[in-house]
C-alpha cells in the first residue's frame, strides 16, 4: 500500500506563495502519474495539476495556469506544487495522489494522501 504524505500548507495572504510537498513511501513518483487535487468547502474535488510518469508532461486546470508549477524529484520520491500569486479562491484542502493509468482522470487515482489545508486571506 503506497503512502503519500503532504506538507507545506498554511495561512498566507493574497499574492503570497506556498510550496506543497508530497513524499511517497515507495518508488511511486517515478512510476506513476502524480496529481495535486483540491477540495474547497461545499465544492467538488478538482484536479489542479498533474505530471506524467514517463515524459514529465504537465497538466494544469485553467484557474491556476501561470501561477502554479508541479514538479518532482525522483531521487527523493517527492512531488511538489509551487503556488504563487495565491488568491482567496485557492483556499482548499490540497491532496496528493498517484495514478498508474491515466493522468487527468480523477477516478484513476488510487492512492491518496491525507491532505493539507491552504488558506489564503484577502
Amino acid at each position: 500500500q503506497v503512502q503519500l504524505v503532504e506538507s507545506g500548507g498554511g495561512l498566507v495572504q493574497a499574492g503570497g506563495s506556498l510550496r506543497l510537498s508530497c513524499v511517497a513511501s515507495e518508488r511511486t513518483v517515478s512510476n506513476a502519474h502524480m496529481g495535486w487535487f483540491r477540495q474547497a468547502p461545499g465544492k467538488e474535488r478538482e484536479l489542479v495539476a498533474a505530471i506524467s510518469r514517463s515524459t514529465g508532461s504537465t497538466y494544469y486546470t485553467d484557474s491556476v495556469k501561470g501561477r502554479f508549477t508541479i514538479s518532482r524529484d525522483n531521487a527523493k520520491n517527492t512531488v511538489y506544487l509551487q503556488m504563487n500569486s495565491l488568491k482567496p479562491e485557492d483556499t482548499a484542502v490540497y491532496y496528493c495522489a498517484a495514478s498508474w493509468f491515466r493522468m487527468t482522470y480523477q477516478n484513476d487515482y488510487k492512492s491518496w494522501g491525507q491532505g493539507t489545508q491552504v488558506t489564503v486571506s484577502s
